[in-house]
């Protein structure tokens, strides 16, 4: 009777384990399959979870930029939520001069490439300075050009009170140097430290006539008229942008200088007149 009731007992485990084994071999399955689940959400939320952009940055830009950028750090704003970008505008030497004398800057977009080499031998940039526009010089006068300027020739006219950048500027430089291109030398009734100074003479009809950039004329619309030269050709000025060595924040110094030289910030300055590096 007790081999009798072994065997019983045997053929009873060997089911219960014959029922258990797919059993446990689909527990088994499942684990893995709610692990491997497990690793992919996993990964997804890591993808979606990039730290984003967040705090603020200060950026000197040339006077000459002052419409392009303001669209393009609001657009950069809209875009990260949580950042906020302050924007000074002024001539690029004069910036450099701030930058030098410790003004907090986290980016600085110069008109020229002169003056951002005068921060680069100073050792206060962070990287290589990166070039996204060029511009060229234009004459500005009133809508009724009461000078009735025609050409560059025209602005050395007796009784013509022209205005331009000082030598300083980029606008300034420019100025002088197709002077030269075409053989003429001009006495202006002043020289201002920045391009859109320029432009606010001919606008209030303080001048006859002024020398701005092209982008400038644009962005005035109907205030003033441009009258294109040859000569302009001749200095051509190449905008670079860099990230100011002193930056606390230069993760969100180097998104808005990427989105300034690439496709967006292209494009926009694109329409404002700007021609490309």
């Amino acid at each position: 009777m007790r081999i009798a009731s072994k065997h019983v007992t045997a053929v009873l485990v060997a089911g219960v384990l014959a029922a258990c084994l797919p059993g446990c071999a689909a527990g088994t399955s499942g684990a893995s399959g709610s692990s491997s689940a497990g690793a992919g959400s996993n990964s997804s939320a890591g993808a979606s979870g990039t730290p984003r952009l967040s705090g603020a940055i200060t950026v000197f830009a040339a006077a000459s930029l002052k419409s392009t950028f303001t669209k393009l750090a609001s657009d950069f704003e809209a875009k990260n939520p949580g950042t906020n970008i302050t924007l000074n505008f002024a001539g690029s030497s004069d910036l450099v001069t701030q930058i030098t004398q410790g003004a907090p800057a986290d980016v600085f977009a110069s008109a020229d490439t002169k003056n951002m080499a005068k921060l680069a031998d100073a050792k206060l940039l962070d990287g290589t300075a990166k070039n996204f526009a060029t511009n060229v010089l234009q004459i500005a006068v009133p809508p009724s050009n009461p000078a009735s300027i025609t050409t560059f020739a025209d602005l050395a006219k007796p009784g013509v009170k022209v205005v331009v950048c000082a030598s300083q500027v980029p606008c300034g430089a420019a100025a002088d140097t197709v002077e030269k291109a075409a053989g003429v030398t001009l006495s202006p009734v002043s020289e201002e430290s920045s391009v859109t100074d320029v432009l606010g003479k001919v606008t209030s009809g303080e001048a006859d006539a002024g020398l701005v950039y092209v982008t400038d004329i644009k962005s005035a619309g109907a205030k003033v008229k441009g009258i294109p030269f040859d000569q302009s050709g001749e200095a051509v000025n190449t905008y670079p942008i860099a990230t100011v060595g002193s930056s606390r924040n230069k993760e969100l110094a180097d998104a808005f200088i990427a989105m300034v030289a690439g496709a967006e910030g292209r494009k926009t300055l694109s329409e404002a007149g700007f021609g490309a590096p």
